[in-house]
């Protein structure tokens, strides 16, 4: 258990230095790894009270930052096993431990490594003190927006203004880890199919959206049929909408944005025949739209893969328009932290700025791309309003020839559907482009 522990708090120190969890997870080694992933996404999600508590015990943060994780990580299990004993419901996939042997563990784990090895007296310290004092101390805790709702205080503040009626909703639904929905290729087979392979080996899953399905537990890839014969797709229920949304015909060229990692790319070609590119600024995230097409049975000589900038049409574009554009652009992502839950440590406040500038010059670029009467999807993971209904609001301001149609708009977090937050504009160009 302490290698396990060790291993989560090098993924913990990885985020505090400015990395993201699944590159500081991507080191971790394989045996360790599922371990330290449930370890470090609970942290993460627990991370704004730790901070709290840690300030409070320790007034002054430790210089070594492996040390500091491994007292974050220890605060925040110990919180989940008191609360535990206090009767109060965990969320699925709360890592438990009881008290003393997790302090125990956590000092063998400093013990282990040189770094954290003159500190463990003080980690050990700082742990038993705060199991004894947590009554008196709790109150003082969750007086801090930042452990109440462990989000960073611009965060809670930019939802409050924009979602006052519901930013309470949004920021409980970000510590919940979220479904695990799968999308079936209807090229390879039907949902009613893959429902009765999965409930011959004991999976349960409801259907969701028109190609989803929503398991009532969430399984390794490998436990699950079908993965390998390219039946399904893991994608959240918010991003299948996307498929649907477009207006596709067989025989329609068109153009994916920012494709990586391909699962909106492969759902257009599940649903229908095109001439279709994808695109992406990020060679190393193409060769995962490449391999999630293959696995599918996707590939023909109609499908390009092209690394290039969707901002910089001139660099790339043929001179040929596209029927239909899908423009997943990049966001904050902050309708996601369900399942990424340390984007919320590693944004700041002016990354919605700068997001919502690039997405601004990628629509703008894209725009004339469109031939007249076709289709550009707009979306995002993001609820902020800057990257979605503020950006659309703009666009159309700036384009008289845009004409914006139905579509979902904003998606809160752990709606009806369990999808993630998310924003889809659809808007046509007129046939008649003098218009």
């Amino acid at each position: 258990m302490s290698r396990q522990l060790l291993a989560a708090a090098q993924a913990v120190r990885g985020v505090l230095t400015g990395l993201s969890l699944s590159e500081s997870l991507d080191r971790t080694p394989p045996a360790l790894r599922p371990a330290a992933q449930a370890l470090s996404f609970h942290a993460m999600r627990q991370l704004g009270f730790a901070q709290t508590a840690r300030a409070l015990l320790v007034p002054r943060r430790p210089s070594d930052r492996l040390t500091e994780a491994l007292l974050l990580l220890g605060l925040s299990l110990l919180e989940a096993s008191q609360r535990q004993s206090d009767g109060t419901a965990q969320p699925p996939g709360t890592p438990l431990y009881a008290a003393h042997t997790l302090v125990h563990q956590i000092v063998q784990a400093a013990e282990s490594d040189r770094h954290t090895r003159p500190a463990k007296n003080l980690i050990n310290a700082v742990l038993r003190r705060y199991g004894r004092e947590r009554t008196a101390l709790l109150p003082q805790i969750l007086a801090t927006p930042l452990a109440c709702w462990n989000h960073p205080d611009w965060w809670i503040e930019a939802l409050q203004q924009a979602w006052p009626q519901h930013w309470e909703a949004i920021l409980q639904a970000a510590d919940q880890p979220p479904p695990m929905t799968l999308r079936v290729n209807v090229r390879q087979t039907s949902r009613d199919t893959l429902l009765e392979r999965l409930a011959h080996a004991g999976i349960t899953a409801q259907p969701v959206g028109i190609a989803g399905l929503i398991l009532d537990r969430p399984l390794p890839v490998r436990d699950i049929p079908g993965f390998a014969e390219g039946c399904w797709s893991v994608q959240d229920a918010s991003a299948q909408r996307a498929g649907a949304l477009l207006p596709l015909q067989d025989g329609m060229r068109v153009l994916d944005a920012c494709a990586a990692p391909g699962g909106k790319t492969a759902h257009l070609l599940e649903r229908h025949t095109l001439r279709l590119t994808a695109l992406d600024s990020d060679a190393r995230r193409l060769e995962r739209v490449d391999e999630n097409l293959r696995r599918l049975g996707l590939e023909s000589p109609d499908v390009t893969l092209r690394c290039a900038d969707a901002a910089d049409p001139a660099a790339w574009w043929d001179g040929q328009p596209y029927d239909a554009i899908l423009a997943d652009v990049p966001c904050t992502a902050s309708g996601v932290v369900r399942r990424h839950p340390d984007i919320r440590w590693l944004r700041r406040a002016e990354d919605v700025a700068r997001t919502a500038a690039l997405q601004t010059r990628i629509a703008d670029a894209l725009w004339p791309l469109l031939a007249p009467g076709g289709h550009l999807l707009y979306a995002t993971c993001s609820i902020f309003p800057q990257e979605g209904e503020s950006q659309i609001q703009a666009f159309l301001d700036r384009h008289a020839d845009a004409r914006r149609l139905p579509a979902p708009g904003q998606i809160l977090p752990g709606g009806a559907d369990q999808g993630d937050g998310f924003f889809y504009a659809l808007i046509r160009k007129p046939e008649n482009t003098a218009l």
